[in-house]
């Protein structure tokens, strides 16, 4: 392994951390949550995004190109329409990241609860 090859991989983890950032954050929004929910059954417009929460189009742009920007959604434009669709890879990294935190909690948990099952006197 040379150094160059090495340092190339240790150059490419922090991204893969930034980018999670910014799944989290991009998903801290309650609108854009709301977008993205959408855009998991199938593909949408700007304008059917918008139109729920009752904004303008530049404002739904501005929630789109954070989501964009994260990966989260990506979109064409043909004509005057912007099509929106939802990109799974990276919700399929913030799951993995969620369901390891979780098997990390359960494993807790489940020691936490055997401790307090156990008789008081051998706690003593």
């Amino acid at each position: 392994m040379t150094i160059r090859f090495v340092w190339r991989i240790l150059k490419q983890v922090p991204n893969q951390l930034v980018s999670l950032d910014q799944v989290f954050q991009a998903l801290a929004d309650p609108t854009r949550r709301d977008m993205v929910e959408r855009l998991v059954r199938g593909p949408a417009s700007v304008t059917e995004l918008a139109r729920p929460h009752a904004m303008s189009l530049p404002a739904a742009m501005q929630h789109l190109q954070v989501l964009e920007a994260c990966g989260l959604v990506r979109s064409r434009k043909a004509g005057r329409v912007r099509t929106c669709h939802i990109e799974p890879d990276a919700l399929r990294a913030a799951e993995g990241w969620i369901s390891s935190q979780r098997t990390t909690w359960e494993s807790r948990l489940d020691r936490l609860g055997a401790y307090l099952a156990e008789p008081s006197s051998t706690k003593e």
